[in-house]
């Protein structure tokens, strides 16, 4: 494939740095070239694979490594053809956040008029939450690291807090009338996640999926309590094998207006560095894209 653009994970800027993104996960091995997703136009094909995929504008995952090239390689079986009304660079932004945005959701199913918290609301990931939550008329409210990202959630249509601040929590409270949250999306980990598993009482949902802190959060006191608790196991035994029916299913909702990326920030491909170093200082907003 001619890469057009890449995917920037927070996960790679882990991986890079030495730290395991998952907890028992080996690290990649050097020579290493980042990157599991892209979108571009296919140029060839090997023995076996339907030559009328020449020429096709498509988005695959790579397998994890290769992603951060003008050039790629993916399964034939992986490909998924981006509807004429996405822009490659949107249906890029799409491919690992929103097809992982559009699983857990299916997951959790939150409804109409309960509280769904996010966290790292403003990010990749975060902002399609946001937004899938807001669509279904569920009560949103998005936490973020910087009052500089309030803006971005708020222009969501959620509320928003900045976790990065004291009594944080008591303000998600203050925004919910004192109610429990039935939702929370944990991104972050880390103090920010064990302090939210406060918030949220029997019969709500606990979603582990990242851990931007560094450390994972430990559900195992709030599952204690009576809440469902979905982490990472769960999510990736669930998810898994339908993960190119989920890419596919996020570009038609993309294509029909219901789901838009937040690219926050592009760099060309030889400033990689510089786009792992903005995502490291928390100054990205939405998604970080390498452009070929």
């Amino acid at each position: 494939m001619d890469v057009e653009a890449a995917s920037v994970l927070f996960a790679e800027t882990q991986a890079r740095a030495g730290r395991p993104p998952v907890a028992g996960f080996p690290l990649p091995t050097p020579p290493y070239v980042p990157g599991n997703g892209v979108g571009g136009v296919i140029s060839a094909v090997g023995p076996h694979v339907d030559p009328a995929l020449l020429g096709q504008r498509v988005i695959a995952p790579t397998g994890g490594t290769g992603g951060y090239a003008q050039k790629a390689v993916a399964a034939a079986g992986q490909v998924i053809p981006i509807p004429a009304a996405v822009s490659t660079t949107d249906a890029v932004a799409l491919l690992d956040d929103g097809r992982t945005a559009v699983g857990m959701f299916r997951l959790v199913a939150p409804k109409p008029d309960e509280w769904v918290l996010v966290e790292a609301a403003a990010g990749g990931l975060g902002s399609l939450l946001v937004q899938l939550g807001v669509s279904v008329g569920a009560k949103v409210i998005g936490a973020v690291g910087s009052d500089a990202k309030l803006s971005a959630v708020r222009a969501a249509g959620a509320q928003a807090v900045n976790y990065a601040q004291s009594g944080w929590t008591e303000r998600v409270r203050d925004l919910t009338g004192g109610a429990a949250v039935d939702v929370v999306f944990d991104g972050v980990g880390g103090e920010i996640g064990a302090a939210a598993t406060s918030l949220v009482e029997p019969g709500g949902r606990f979603v582990v999926h990242g851990a931007a802190s560094g450390g994972y959060t430990d559900p195992s006191a709030v599952a204690a309590r009576g809440v469902t608790v979905i982490g990472l196991p769960q999510m990736m035994g669930e998810l898994g094998p339908i993960m190119h029916e989920l890419g596919a299913a996020t570009l038609e909702e993309a294509a029909a207006g219901r789901l838009r990326p937040v690219v926050g920030q592009t760099f060309p491909l030889e400033r990689a560095a510089d786009a792992h170093a903005a995502m490291e200082a928390r100054t990205a907003i939405g998604k970080t894209l390498l452009l070929m």
